[in-house]
């Protein structure tokens, strides 16, 4: 028990993890990363276990949302210098974006922390389906990127662990 909690992670806690880890580990076990996953920060989302993923084998971009705007610096660093060859994006169900939009995060900033933050965009939505679209343009539209990779959008649904795939038409 940390700080009067119980059950909580702490860094203290993640420490003595970490130790545990490194009795056992081995390097060797790396792969060379083919994969690039963009996806939301959401701790509910374990990505390699999801996915299948074994150590090494997939490049994990992450923010809030797992939007485009912010990963295309990584995934640019990604394909160019390690060589990944396929991108997914990956937005999730019950995502804390789709319940506040820019204005409520330049007014919640200015009240609490005295910034003013607003000439920055946080990339909230409400839609997930267009979302993922929108990234996907984004992905597109971007001369950062690989254009000759194959770029695949879905939904990962927290209550049963399941990905949907989404269309870049729609329906």
């Amino acid at each position: 028990m940390l700080g009067g909690m119980t059950d909580e992670p702490s860094l203290d806690l993640a420490l003595e993890a970490n130790r545990r880890f490194a009795e056992t580990f081995s390097p060797s076990e790396a792969g060379t990363p083919r994969l690039a996953v963009l996806l939301c920060m959401d701790a509910r989302i374990d990505p390699i276990r999801a996915l299948g993923l074994r150590y090494g084998h997939a490049h994990i971009i992450r923010n809030a949302g797992g939007r485009m705007a912010d990963a295309l610096r990584s995934l640019a660093i990604s394909q160019r210098l390690v060589g990944t060859t396929e991108v997914a994006v990956i937005h999730h169900t019950e995502c804390a974006m789709t319940t506040f939009s820019d204005a409520d995060m330049h007014r919640r900033l200015r009240e609490e922390a005295g910034v003013d933050a607003g000439d920055m965009a946080f990339l909230p939505f409400r839609d997930l389906d267009e979302s993922v679209r929108e990234d996907l343009r984004i992905y597109r539209e971007s001369p950062l990127v690989r254009h000759d990779v194959p770029v695949r959008g879905f939904i990962y649904e927290v209550a049963t662990g399941l990905l949907r795939e989404v269309t870049e038409q729609g329906g």
